[in-house]
């Protein structure tokens, strides 16, 4: 019995000294946060045709030209390149894609923007876009905001199965139907 109490002391004794208790660190919050968007966009719908996950950059008194420079592959947001998620087959822009998870890059244009989905995931920034992988380039219309839009923003509307996708940042809205 002296023995067993023993070897519990000294177990004890030896896992409180190789514990070390610490405070889990944290990161702050990114400044250019990530987001989602959905289609459905109601929360209630658990059934979803297509989920967007990127990041939202803001303007901060700099022009968008600057931040995605026209004619040039963007990440589509901030950070990580954009990921895209249809649940289903679906018409993007007028071509047929496959259900399945892409990269979505885009190239701002002053009329029309070209939209990019890549099977290339898991990227940071565009820096490693390799057109060989594109799936499906669309392009896009331009239309203006009446309103300064701060922070980039990705949004869906429409009914049942066709609806279009919505990219707003500065005074650029930039449109694409979507058939599901």
């Amino acid at each position: 019995m002296k023995k067993l109490v023993l070897f519990s002391v000294v177990l004890v004794i030896a896992m409180i000294s190789t514990t070390k208790i610490t405070a889990q660190e944290f990161v702050d919050l990114d400044k250019s946060p990530m987001d989602a968007a959905t289609y459905p966009v109601s929360y209630r719908i658990s059934e979803k045709v297509v989920k967007i996950i990127y990041s939202r950059p803001q303007l901060k008194k700099r022009s968008l030209e600057k931040l995605a420079p026209s004619g040039r592959v963007w990440r589509t947001g901030a950070n990580e390149a954009a990921e895209i998620t249809f649940y289903k087959d679906v018409v993007f822009g007028g071509k047929p894609v496959k259900a399945g998870t892409y990269s979505f890059f885009t190239i701002p244009g002053a009329s029309e923007w070209t939209i990019i989905l890549n099977k290339d995931i898991n990227v940071w920034g565009s820096y490693m876009y390799d057109e060989e992988e594109d799936v499906v380039r669309v392009k896009a219309k331009v239309a203006k905001s009446d309103k300064n839009i701060e922070v980039f923003s990705i949004a869906f509307d429409g009914k049942n199965d066709e609806f279009t996708m919505f990219l707003g940042w500065g005074n650029a809205i930039v449109s694409l139907p979507i058939k599901g």
